[in-house]
């Protein structure tokens, strides 16, 4: 596919300058890109690419000042990140429209579809399933019975749901991760051994959510673990029973939430991030990078990191303390030898 830099400019509100008829058909970073591709420059420190690259067309800042020459035309936007990523997103489903049942695939009568579904080879669909529009099931997927995956959602090769959850709109679900898998819940007996219990909730994925490859999330054992819209999830992440994780949160790869955990909205939390069950995490928390909590966060908007976790500011006075170690047992231990010669002076020896 080949779009002109007009067609560009036109589709992203942008200002043009440059020739409006040249063309591209790939996208490539700015230090890579050749002849016929697309690139863009957000960050200053790569604006000096800007004369070298052989792109056809930049996406750039209205901002940015020229001073030299250059060889590619440009396409003037308010914000050039979120113009270039609209652009992949067109891109990706220019290129991802499948439709179409491909065989072999195990699809019941029973099953609901809405318009322009794909579903891959070697998927199964159980009983009751409900599909809606243009959502596409990639090759390997196997959803359970009675599950529902609303329009526009993506579920990539490998992807398992089990039976009874909810996918929502314009959700995507990565290879190989697992939606609905049992809680890990056991009973202790007298004798030492565990008794399983049940798990016959579900999980509900709301609208907007992205999780990454080979994550997990683990049905309730009554009721529902809530991932709420525009929630994003990394690669490797474990949420367990019960959890409800908040609007917009960002999850990094690695960590794992404990059952019946609550997280509120807007959170950032880093990677191999633990956390213990039942407890809250307030609105706007940020919790840094291998971090593990052991108690609810109360405060909204705090910054926690270390294991235990505990403020983010004060972490980061201790840090300095630390350092300073070395030259403050010296200090010490030159006061002790002074405090020792003082009173050897005191007591005439």
């Amino acid at each position: 596919m080949q779009f002109s830099a007009l067609q560009l400019a036109t589709m992203l509100d942008g200002k043009l300058e440059g020739n409006p008829d040249v063309k591209v058909s790939n996208i490539a970073k700015i230090e890579e890109a050749g002849e016929g591709m697309l690139s863009f420059i957000a960050n200053p420190k790569y604006e000096e690419f800007i004369y070298t690259t052989n792109a056809s067309i930049l996406i750039v800042n209205e901002s940015l000042v020229i001073e030299r020459p250059i060889h590619a035309t440009l396409i003037r936007v308010k914000d050039a990140y979120s113009s270039f990523a609209l652009l992949l997103e067109q891109y990706r489903y220019l290129t991802g429209n499948k439709s179409g049942i491909q065989q072999p695939s195990y699809i019941p009568q029973s099953v609901k579809m809405g318009d322009n579904v794909f579903v891959g080879a070697f998927a199964y669909l159980g009983e009751n399933v409900v599909l809606g529009n243009n959502v596409k099931i990639y090759p390997g997927v196997y959803l359970g019975d009675n599950v529902i995956v609303n329009n526009d959602a993506v579920l990539y090769p490998g992807v398992k749901v089990y039976d009874n959850c909810i996918v929502g709109s314009r959700v995507i679900l990565h290879a190989g991760c697992v939606i609905g898998g049992d809680g890990f819940g056991f009973a202790p007996q007298p004798d030492g051994s565990y008794k399983k219990v049940p798990q016959i909730g579900n999980v509900v994925i709301h609208d907007e959510v992205e999780i990454g490859a080979n994550t997990t999330i683990d049905r309730a054992t009554m009721g529902s673990t809530v991932i709420r819209k525009g929630v994003k999830l990394d690669n490797l992440i474990q949420v367990a029973h019960n959890v409800d994780i908040g609007t917009n949160t960002v999850i990094a790869a690695q960590t794992g939430v404990s059952g019946s955990t609550k997280i509120g909205q807007s959170c950032v939390i880093g990677g191999q991030v633990g956390m213990v069950g039942h407890i809250h995490i307030a609105d706007g928390t940020k919790i840094n990078a291998q971090s593990g909590l052991s108690k609810s966060v109360t405060t909204p908007n705090t910054s926690l990191t270390g294991s235990p976790a505990y403020d983010y500011k004060s972490s980061l006075k201790s840090q300095a303390i630390f350092r300073n170690l070395p030259d403050l047992e010296k200090r010490v231990k030159e006061l002790e030898e002074m405090v020792r010669q003082l009173l050897q002076e005191r007591a005439g020896v």
